[in-house]
C-alpha cells in the first residue's frame, strides 16, 4: 500500500512540475519593468535622410536627394542612443560612421558622460572618428590586449543594451548583413556592464604610465 502511494504521489509530482515551472515563469515575466524595450534592428539599412533627428527641422524640411520621414533601423539606432540622459559607455572595434559620431558628440554637448572603448589597432584607420571625438573631449581608451578587442555595444544609461554583429562604419550599416538586439532585460544589460567595467579598467592609461620599482643587484640598481 505504501509503495502505491508513493507511486501515485510521485506520478502527481511529474504531472504538477511542468505547470509549476509554467506558472514561475509567468510570475517572474511579470517582474520586468514596465514597457521594457526589446527590439531587433537588422541591417543594411535603407539610406535615407537623418538630418530631423539631430536638429528641430521636420521630416522633409531638408533639401538634401535622399528620402525624407522614411523609418529605418539607422534612425532607430541614433534615436536608441540619443535618448541617454545621463551616460553612454560604449565598446566598440572599428568607428568610422559619421553619422553615429554625430549622435555621440550630440551626447557629449548635452552634458552627458561618454566613454569610448576600441581596438587599438583600428584607431587611426582611414575615415576613423576616433580622433574628431578625443577633440570634442570625449574619454577614449583604446584596449592593449595582444588580441583584437572585437566588441560591438553600447549601454546606454546603465540601463539599456545595443549590442549585436554591427561595427559602427558606413560600411557595416548600408552594405552589410547585420544585426543589433536593444533590450532593457536586467539580465542581459548587467554583465556588459561588468564587462565594460573591466576593460575600462585594465586599459587605465595610468596603470601603464606607472614608474617602474627599483630591483637591487648586487649593490646596484636595475628596473624590471
Amino acid at each position: 500500500m505504501s509503495a502505491l502511494w508513493t507511486v501515485k504521489v510521485l506520478g502527481l509530482a511529474a504531472v504538477a512540475l511542468p505547470l509549476w515551472v509554467e506558472l514561475l515563469g509567468r510570475f517572474l515575466r511579470r517582474l520586468r519593468p514596465a514597457g521594457a524595450l526589446n527590439e531587433v534592428l537588422f541591417f543594411p539599412s535603407q539610406v535615407a535622410c537623418v538630418e530631423h533627428i539631430f536638429s528641430s527641422l521636420s521630416p522633409g524640411s531638408c533639401l538634401c536627394p535622399l528620402p525624407h520621414g522614411v523609418e529605418t533601423s539607422l534612425s532607430r539606432l541614433l534615436r536608441r542612443i540619443l535618448s541617454a540622459t545621463s551616460s553612454l559607455d560604449l565598446c566598440v572595434f572599428a568607428f568610422s560612421n559619421v553619422n553615429l559620431s554625430r549622435a555621440v558628440l550630440a551626447l557629449h554637448d548635452r552634458g552627458v558622460a561618454v566613454r569610448v572603448l576600441t581596438d587599438r589597432d583600428y584607431v587611426a584607420v582611414t575615415g576613423s572618428q576616433i580622433g574628431v571625438l578625443r577633440k570634442a573631449g570625449i574619454c577614449v581608451r583604446c584596449d592593449a590586449c595582444s588580441v583584437h578587442m572585437h566588441h560591438k555595444f553600447a549601454l546606454v544609461d546603465g540601463r539599456l543594451l545595443i549590442t549585436g554583429s554591427l561595427n559602427w562604419t558606413l560600411t557595416a550599416v548600408q552594405s552589410n548583413i547585420e544585426n543589433v538586439v536593444v533590450t532593457e532585460e536586467p539580465d542581459l544589460v548587467r554583465p556588459f556592464a561588468e564587462e565594460f567595467h573591466r576593460l575600462w579598467e585594465r586599459n587605465d592609461p595610468a596603470r601603464c604610465l606607472r614608474p617602474k620599482r627599483p630591483k637591487l643587484r648586487s649593490g646596484s640598481i636595475s628596473y624590471d
